[in-house]
């Protein structure tokens, strides 16, 4: 990244079409393309951009297209899919059967789009791909992908769920993010060329803003590249998500059921999740944030667990004993016999 600002400067000067497309672009394009074995990819500001962006685009340029969108989808998606004023059906969350009776009933000769994600970052549930590609090709749809949550962190290299389960090449276009896992900025999609090519031209949320700077590209390049050879820090990952889910199920606090790195541990109450939260960081030093209405329902409000391949047994320790403190003193339920069997 210093090496970019060094030859390039710090800011991109202007949007993709005047001088936005600088060769640190050019460049992360393509490795995104490689990383999805897709024949382009496109990046934007952000993840939410981007699923506005291609969502409204690539269903308002279908002539009568109709969306089915899972209901737990992220708002950037639903925001697109709105701005496409296009026929919408909402499927139950990762239901397929109600999203077959669905597409049974839609006119077979209409464009359909499926949209949903890999990993929901609120339930850490993960969504039946294969079945959903299974139906695209029986009734002739398009899927999107949202990998958000999964990119860097799920397959050999880093591809997401979808390269994990070996499904990439069955799905129309892959979208994901440059701020999480790969740690910079900025979302992408990637997929056939000819549909990259029609968002580049006809997407407003790509055309008419700023481009990220060479610095932003350059390290989320070699960000990317890094992960896509190396396979220890997913490996890290994982070991530290079954220790720390261990950990908590063992101290008794109610960790909600998880298929994925995320583990939601349920407060259930908008007032003492945020108070959860505050005791964590001021008489902990430990950053954890509160999950409230609307991100979830109301009742289900919950502390958000992501370890990462850097966090210690000793440090997961810590949080889980600062967990039960927290909770006994704000009369959450849970079961806390002792910590000693979680050491």
């Amino acid at each position: 990244m210093s090496e970019a600002i060094g030859r390039l400067g710090t800011g991109a000067g202007g949007t993709r079409n005047i001088s936005g497309t600088h060769h640190a672009m050019v460049t992360l394009e393509e490795t995104l393309a490689e990383l999805h074995q897709k024949e382009a990819a496109l990046v934007m500001t952000s993840g939410y951009v981007t699923n506005q962006a291609a969502l409204s685009t690539i269903a308002s340029m279908l002539p009568g297209c109709i969306i089915f969108s899972d209901e737990f989808n992220h708002a950037s998606m639903i925001h697109g899919i709105r701005d496409s004023k296009c026929e919408k059906h909402v499927f139950r969350h990762n239901d397929i059967a109600h999203l077959e009776s669905l597409l049974a009933a839609a006119d077979p000769t209409r464009p359909k789009l499926i949209a949903f994600e890999s990993v929901y970052s609120m339930d850490g549930d993960i969504s039946p791909i294969k079945a959903i590609c299974d139906l695209a090709d029986k009734y002739d749809a398009i899927t999107y992908l949202d990998e958000v949550h999964a990119v860097g962190m799920y397959g050999d290299h880093g591809g997401g769920v979808a390269e994990h389960e070996g499904l990439m090449d069955r799905l129309t276009v892959i979208q994901g993010t440059l701020g999480k896992a790969y740690g910079v900025m900025g979302g992408y999609i990637a997929s056939s060329r000819v549909l990259i090519d029609m968002v580049r031209s006809y997407a407003p949320g790509f055309i008419f803003t700023t481009s990220l700077p060479p610095a932003l590209t350059s390290g989320a390049n070699a960000s990317i590249r890094h992960l896509m050879e190396s396979g220890d820090e997913r490996a890290k990952q994982k070991y530290n998500v079954q220790v720390l889910n261990d950990m908590l199920h063992k101290a008794g606090l109610p960790v909600m059921p998880t298929m994925s790195h995320i583990l939601p541990v349920l407060v259930g109450d908008a007032v003492l999740c945020k108070q959860a939260s505050d005791m964590l960081l001021n008489q902990f030093d430990i950053y954890v944030q509160p999950i409230n209405f609307p991100t979830v329902p109301r009742g289900t409000e919950r502390l958000r667990l992501t370890p990462t391949p850097c966090h210690t047994h000793a440090m997961m320790f810590e949080l889980v004993r600062a967990l039960v403190w927290v909770f006994e003193r704000l009369g959450i339920k849970a079961d806390v016999e002792s910590l000693e069997e979680v050491a």
